[in-house]
């Protein structure tokens, strides 16, 4: 059995990958990077590294061969070129003969009006096309993600949001890659759809556990889209990013993230991390 995980040399990628080493023998893994050289630390531990680029379907062929079960981990960047990457991936897969995929999507993907929902429903409904065993790994919210705002926070910053009383469901990216470890080296997960979300907080819930936290109470700001804009403009952000974190307010405050019923503890075997703690571990190291 030939194991295969894209992206490994990535934050997420690169959890997975560790969190397999632990029960399944380095020359039973192979991994996929756009560039080996990054890799070569998992090269010299026994992995099979492959240079495999999503937007060269020709170099999939070659890192997907003889591969049992593969883990696709979505890709970053604008939303048609991740479309293109996503079915470039997959039909790769099909071509090679993979016999499991698993796949990195996100909260509620086939009816998700998430702005980045688009590549996800694009490769979720390629995946299916092929007929190929499968597990959608519906992904929530990483708690690192608000990493930069805490540090704002911790700086005197409030907490300045235009999603209201949506809710998200954050959780840990260890978390994250625990569950997609047991899904891609376990048995029985075959046709599945796991929902994984960690408990749903507001904006206000969740900023009331940084505060407690960091030990400061943490003043939260709701504005409108516009006024978020200019605060993340005034704060130094880059003017292209800018848009993206506007729709990432819009969107939890539409309640895409919204999650009630997580798989989370059904694929890890025990309770999810949960903010407090997870917030804890990062800021603490």
């Amino acid at each position: 059995m030939k194991l295969l995980v894209t992206g490994a040399t990535g934050k997420l990628g690169s959890k997975i990958v560790e969190t397999i080493l632990k029960t399944v023998p380095a020359d039973q893994l192979a991994v996929s990077v756009r560039d080996p050289e990054k890799a070569q630390g998992l090269k010299d531990r026994g992995i099979d590294v492959r240079q495999g680029d999503f937007d060269q379907p020709e170099s999939l062929d070659t890192a997907f061969a003889s591969i049992d079960r593969l883990l696709i981990i979505s890709t970053d960047g604008e939303n048609e070129l991740r479309m293109k990457q996503h079915t470039n991936a997959v039909d790769a897969a099909e071509r090679a003969g993979v016999k499991f995929i698993a796949y990195t999507s996100i909260a509620k993907a086939k009816e998700s009006k998430n702005f980045l929902a688009p590549p996800h429903q694009t490769a979720e409904a390629a995946i299916l096309k092929t007929g190929i065993p499968y597990s959608f790994l519906r992904n929530n919210w990483y708690l690192e993600n608000e990493i930069p705002t805490i540090e704002g926070v911790k700086a005197g910053a409030p907490w300045v949001t235009s999603a209201g009383n949506g809710k998200a469901g954050w959780a840990l990216q260890q978390d994250y890659a625990e569950a997609a470890a047991n899904v891609l080296t376990g048995e029985g997960h075959e046709n599945t759809i796991y929902e994984l979300s960690g408990k749903l907080l507001t904006q206000e819930e969740f900023a009331a556990t940084v505060g407690e936290v960091l030990g400061k109470e943490v003043e939260v700001h709701q504005v409108d889209d516009e006024k978020y804009a200019e605060k993340m403009k005034g704060a130094g952000l880059p003017e292209f990013l800018i848009p993206m974190l506007v729709n990432i307010q819009k969107s939890i405050r539409e309640g895409t993230l919204e999650v009630e019923n997580s798989d989370f503890e059904k694929l890890l075997g025990r309770p999810t991390t949960t903010v407090k703690e997870g917030l804890s571990r990062l800021l603490n190291k």
